[in-house]
């Protein structure tokens, strides 16, 4: 099998966590191999002897098999931090996710994407707000990212849906297990329209800690957090630190200062927020991007629209300009298939090659 499949049924394997499968992958050379393993192997891979044991017993090609199976069966699509639809973005955290399981539109992945957040517990002013900015949102070509909780995360997911826009949920369950299951319609229409994502198995029973892990990934694969409305206490506001950690845009909109569900958000504020009144405040931080991302928009001709491909080496340069040398080294690709997608960047204006073989975004 594949590092992709390995990976996989390290991820399904109840007693390997986030921090132990990172040891493997990282301290054994030969991880990759890891059906061969004995029960020393895997000790040696840090596990406990009675962890080793069931791991040697289990861990065979049929049974990465049979999950997979199920996968399909249930329209799951895995996708796996070495694989080229993984979220660039989310690579660049402190702590991916090894698997990101998703049902819908997996090309949302790859597209720019804004996170909006907040209470559970709206306000109509909230509500109205929310509305407002997604609708903006969408009508640029972004997608709108947020968490299928009661609140303010339904609203935007709903509006986005309305305006015919993309948005992708976030489940801090696995994504067989709907919740809150007043959601369920809501889920459904995200699965015909948008993505669902969580990283859990399928089969992993919901508790409360896993909605803050949730959060993490909600802020790392997204460029900006906006805080629509939010009290003190509102998991929001962990979102948002989150964002502030990995270098991301963090957006709050003002309320009434007498409005408790206005302080959390009053006070991102006071700690640096950019404050949103108006689409624009969020818009034109992206304009390099938007550009790209809604053609339509922007007038330029269908043909500039990005393919998975072209996504992949643009969101590259974006981190700074590069040779042909490092983008190879970096994408893993051959260099036919790097020279043809720089060669339609350039064609669609999207890229400019400069003397020495160095590549910058326009």
């Amino acid at each position: 099998m594949d590092k992709h499949s390995i990976l996989i049924g390290l991820h399904e394997s109840p007693g390997l966590g986030w921090k132990r499968i990172s040891d493997i992958v990282t301290n054994r050379t030969d991880w990759e191999h890891a059906l061969q393993f004995s029960p020393g192997d895997w000790m040696e891979c840090g596990l406990e002897a009675e962890l080793a044991l069931k791991m040697a017993g289990h861990f065979k090609a049929s049974w990465i098999q049979e999950r997979m199976e199920l996968m399909e069966r249930k329209g799951v699509v895995p996708v796996t931090v070495f694989d080229d639809a993984y979220p660039i973005l989310m690579k660049e955290t402190g702590r991916p996710p090894w698997v990101l399981y998703t049902v819908g539109n997996q090309r949302l992945l790859a597209d720019l994407s804004i996170a909006m957040i907040g209470t559970r517990m709206p306000t109509a002013y909230g509500r109205k707000v929310g509305i407002i900015l997604t609708e903006a949102l969408c009508s640029r070509g972004v997608t709108i990212v947020s968490g299928l909780a009661r609140g303010i995360d339904g609203v935007c997911h709903e509006a986005a849906l309305q305006a015919g826009g993309a948005t992708i949920a976030v489940l801090g369950t696995a994504v067989d297990e709907i919740y809150p299951r007043e959601h369920a319609s809501l889920y459904r229409r995200i699965v015909e329209q948008g993505l669902i994502v969580s990283e859990y198995p399928i089969g992993t029973k919901g508790h409360p800690g896993m909605f803050p892990q949730r959060n993490r990934i909600i802020a790392g694969m997204t460029r900006g957090t906006v805080v629509v409305e939010a009290d003190m206490r509102s998991g929001s506001l962990i979102t948002a630190d989150q964002a502030l950690e990995e270098g991301r845009d963090v957006f709050a909109v003002p309320g009434p200062v007498t409005s408790p569900k206005s302080r959390g958000t009053l006070g991102l504020l006071k700690q640096g927020a950019k404050i949103v009144t108006e689409p624009s405040d969020i818009l034109e931080e992206y304009e390099h991007l938007l550009s790209v991302a809604s053609p339509s928009v922007t007038q330029e001709p269908p043909r500039n629209e990005l393919t998975i491909d072209e996504r992949r080496i643009y969101h590259m340069l974006e981190q700074g300009n590069s040779t042909f040398e490092e983008l190879m080294n970096e994408s893993g690709w051959d260099f036919g298939l790097l020279h043809s997608v720089l060669l339609s960047l350039i064609m669609k204006k999207a890229v400019v090659q400069l003397p020495g073989s160095v590549y910058k975004i326009i």
